[in-house]
């Protein structure tokens, strides 16, 4: 559990990375010391329980501290959710186990195939199983190593199986010297992909504002506070063109239409008046019963009419208990004072937002945990299905989560969805981290958190498929099964030995 929760140190904003191939090759080692099958699995969920528990301990100040939850039910119900997901990297550990007896399995092929797969299994359950909660993933730690080179080919949880597979791979050295050469192989392939342009610069640079209103959230949803925020944003919006002005998510605290009569003609004349577009973070009611987590574009071609034609982006992925109620869970929602609790899904393949001649993607927020859902909208778009994205565009509200490691951890996570797809990652937020991260990776420019600011600067859109786009996971996890299949194969035939 210690070496678990040690593991966190390898994410943002720490940033120690080797530090979770330590930690992995601890726990490998520990699985193969392991007495019984009950005792792997238990180390397994240890292991996985600390990690996660420290990981997400953020959750707590939503729940608590904005949530209005009682402090001891909110604790429980971080520890129950660390628990729970902990589970899988135990139910990875006892087939690993099974496995091992079952067909005899060399501690070398353990550590080289078996283990890194299941590893690698667990996480990338644990990125759709009740929906998801892949936060602080194991490759979310690569941002900056070496195996960041692998992202565009196989994605988060490839990097994160490549660091499974060093940690195995260390293990091995006491036995097999020659096994050296793997580790290196990998650390020097990750640097020369680092070279490789998976995609190529589209169109002419356009001029971007991100806004950062920095508008407390005990106060956002506050009705006597929500003129002064819509003033300040249409302030914030119109001291100066760009060719794309964003604000980050639910900037604006009303529906669509509880906003003032004239709100959005206004913005539009503005938007002509300046050819601006304008990406407003609102949310949209279509029935008395049914509203969305939305992002509303404006165009300068639009603003002639009294009631502009806008462009609509409804936010897909949406969180369990946030954005929606599981069946069976309105008690626990109802705990909680969260506004706009049950949002209806937008689509799975939505449009782009045309801006000049370039094509803006927007997310909102925790959908930029899943990429292989953006890289599906990216492969829809590449197949003609839509205009093909050159930018992507993340607009954020997680001050629900305080000055905590999420506001790092979750920048970290845009990190990797641009390495991955080859294209710009604009992020607009209300408290942090407001920043530009150009296609492979890294942060050109970010505003400081907990400021009221603009960043202003130019943006250069991409075009272009990554394999990571044109596979998704499918690569990776058919990899993995595959060793497994190979690791089966390896094993001897006779009768298996027990543990004791």
């Amino acid at each position: 559990m210690a070496a678990g929760a040690l593991n966190v140190f390898a994410f943002a904003p720490f940033g120690l990375w080797p530090l979770q191939i330590a930690t992995l090759a601890l726990l490998f080692h520990l699985l193969l010391a392991a007495r019984t099958l009950r005792h792997g699995m238990l180390i397994a969920w240890a292991f996985g329980f600390g990690w996660l528990g420290v990981g997400v301990h953020w959750l707590y100040i939503s729940m608590h501290v904005y949530g209005g939850m009682p402090s001891p039910m909110a604790a429980l119900a971080v520890a129950l959710l660390a628990a729970a997901l902990a589970l899988l990297f135990a139910f990875g550990a006892g087939a690993a186990a099974w496995l091992r007896t079952r067909r005899q399995l060399s501690d070398r092929t353990m550590l080289l195939l078996v283990l890194p797969a299941v590893w690698m299994l667990a996480e990338w359950t644990r990125g759709w199983i009740f929906t998801g909660f892949p936060w602080i993933g194991s490759g979310y730690a690569h941002t900056a190593s070496p195996l960041a080179g692998f992202a565009p080919l196989i994605g988060a949880y490839g990097l994160g199986w490549l660091a499974a597979l060093l940690a195995g791979s260390l293990l091995t050295l006491h036995t097999n010297r020659m096994i050296v050469m793997l580790p290196l192989a990998i650390l020097l392939g990750g640097f020369a992909l680092k070279s490789v342009e998976w995609t190529a610069p589209h169109g002419k640079p356009i001029s971007v504002r991100l806004l950062q209103g920095n508008v407390p959230q005990e106060l956002k949803f506050d009705a006597s506070q929500a003129n002064l925020t819509l003033r300040q944003y249409e302030d914030m919006i119109r001291a100066a063109p760009a060719d794309l002005i964003a604000t980050p998510e639910t900037a604006l605290p009303l529906l669509l239409h509880q906003l003032p009569p004239d709100y959005l003609p206004r913005l539009a004349e503005y938007a002509s008046a300046s050819q601006s577009h304008i990406a407003l973070g609102v949310p949209v009611s279509d029935s008395p019963t049914s509203y969305a987590n939305s992002v509303v574009g404006i165009a300068p071609a639009t603003a002639s009419a009294s009631a502009p034609a806008l462009y609509r982006y409804d936010k897909h992925h949406l969180v369990p208990f946030g954005e929606f109620i599981p069946l069976g869970f309105r008690w626990f929602v109802d705990m909680m004072h969260i506004p706009l609790g049950d949002f209806t899904r937008g689509t799975e393949t939505p449009a782009p937002f045309a801006v000049k001649d370039q094509w803006v993607l927007p997310n909102i927020c925790y959908e930029d945990l899943f990429g292989e859902e953006i890289a599906g909208q990216l492969r829809a778009s590449h197949a003609g299905g839509t205009p093909e994205a050159s930018l992507l565009l993340n607009v954020s509200n997680i001050a629900w989560f305080g000055d905590s490691i999420a506001l790092p951890q979750h920048l970290q996570i845009s990190q990797l969805r641009a390495i991955e797809t080859g294209r710009p990652m604009l992020r607009a937020t209300n408290t942090g981290a407001t920043a530009v991260i150009d296609p492979r990776g890294a942060v050109s420019e970010r505003l400081p958190p907990f400021t009221l600011g603009v960043l202003t600067t130019s943006v250069q859109g991409y075009r272009g498929i990554t394999p990571y786009i044109r596979w998704g996971n499918g690569l990776i996890v058919c990899a993995a099964l595959a060793m497994l299949a190979a690791a089966w194969l390896l094993g001897g035939t006779g009768k298996p030995h027990r543990p004791r």
